[in-house]
């Protein structure tokens, strides 16, 4: 598929089937996210994969506890303190490192979740999971075997989005 139309059709996906993430896979899923572009290319990211227990236990820190129940997995992402430079550029950085995860995965024929909601309850989740301050949770990614087919997106007409002098 070509990358247009890879970026074009994917989707959100909340429910999957129970089915097994390889480790190759999950490796291969974050070493497309330390590709993505940073200032002064300090790679300011962090991850963290959770399965069996550790990811039920996050439920409790999420509305959106049955995506996280029915993902084979979870890759947390945080902004390292200590490497960054300038927040913005680094929150910019993590944003262009998760889309390269979540086209990745995409492109495996797996599903996936860019989970926000969770941000809320951050420090408390530092905190369960016995982390150092210096890392700062950023987005939770839920990763699966999709159950359902998903439908094309739409998008409004790209002249709404254009701005001219």
């Amino acid at each position: 598929m070509d990358t247009l139309n890879l970026i074009k059709s994917r989707r959100s996906v909340r429910k999957f089937k129970k089915a097994n993430v390889s480790a190759k896979t999950i490796e291969e899923v974050l070493t497309a996210g330390s590709w993505a572009p940073s200032g002064l290319n300090n790679q300011p990211w962090r991850f963290m994969v959770l399965s069996g227990k550790e990811k039920a236990a996050l439920v409790k820190f999420t509305h959106y506890s049955y995506v996280i129940k029915g993902a084979d997995k979870i890759i947390l992402v945080f902004l390292d303190k200590k490497s960054s430079y300038n927040l913005e550029r680094d929150l910019m950085a993590i944003g262009a490192c998760i889309q390269n995860m979540l086209l990745y995965i995409h492109s495996q024929k797996l599903g996936a979740c860019w989970l926000g909601e969770i941000l809320n309850k951050r420090q408390k989740i530092n905190k369960f999971l016995c982390l150092s301050k210096n890392l700062q949770l950023q987005a939770a990614i839920a990763i699966g075997k999709p159950s359902v087919r998903y439908l094309p997106g739409k998008r409004r007409i790209l002249k709404k989005f254009l701005i001219y002098a």
